[in-house]
């Protein structure tokens, strides 16, 4: 049996992945998927939720880039994931954003419950904070690796840069309107990484680190303090 999966197969069965835009989080969650043997969730969560919404993907992808309202352009990128190369232009196709939303939080949920799963963004570790058996990771980047990377996937710089002070800006106002949170929330996190070291040595620290628990997972706790409460609304 992969040394991977034999040391965290008793303890943690989901790995969140939260992420700063342009870290690279979305490459080193899939390249974490595959070291394990275990079920990635980041555009795979669009095209589930298009299933059980009753929409096509591209619905989904375009309710995720529209910009026609603020509260809607403060959900869309929140709960983008990754897969950069999967959005499309706005459409005429309707999605409501609250419905999209609470259909996201019902398929990480069942995720979670089938286990041995990495899920990227869209609130996984806010929707998920009780989970005993989750491991939550977030990934960050200094601003001149987060372009480079960014470059690397086709963006010019100044598109890259564009992104960069944009969409992180916006997951902010969103986490704090819909969790009542700052985000990032660091007290839900198991680790913050900054991915300028390298995918390797990322995905080395996180397994080791989920390895280093032998006697049972280590539970991080809610916030409590004002300025962290998550709402439950």
């Amino acid at each position: 049996m992969n040394s991977d999966r034999r040391q965290t197969e008793t303890l943690y069965r989901i790995i969140t992945v939260e992420r700063e835009y342009g870290c690279g989080a979305g490459e080193i969650a899939r390249q974490l998927a595959d070291r394990l043997g275990w079920k990635l969730w980041d555009y795979a969560l669009t095209e589930e939720i298009a299933k059980l919404a009753n929409v096509e993907c591209a619905a989904v992808e375009r309710c995720e880039e529209r910009a026609d309202n603020t509260f809607r352009r403060l959900v869309n990128t929140f709960l983008r994931g990754s897969y950069e190369s999967h959005m499309s232009a706005p459409g005429r196709e309707p999605f409501n954003t609250d419905r999209f939303v609470a259909v996201g939080q019902q398929v990480m949920e069942d995720a979670a419950r089938a286990g041995n799963c990495v899920i990227v963004g869209r609130g996984a570790p806010y929707f998920l904070r009780e989970r005993a058996d989750a491991f939550h990771v977030f990934l960050y980047a200094p601003f001149p690796e987060k372009v480079r990377r960014l470059k690397l996937l086709g963006k010019s710089e100044r598109e890259a840069e564009a992104l960069l002070d944009n969409i992180d800006r916006e997951r902010i106002e969103f986490v704090k309107r819909y969790f009542n949170a700052d985000w990032p929330t660091r007290s839900l996190y198991h680790m913050m990484i900054n991915t300028a070291i390298g995918n390797e040595n990322v995905i080395s620290i996180i397994l080791n680190t989920m390895g280093t628990f032998e006697h049972g997972p280590i539970r991080v706790q809610p916030p409590t303090h004002s300025g962290d409460q998550i709402s439950t609304e």
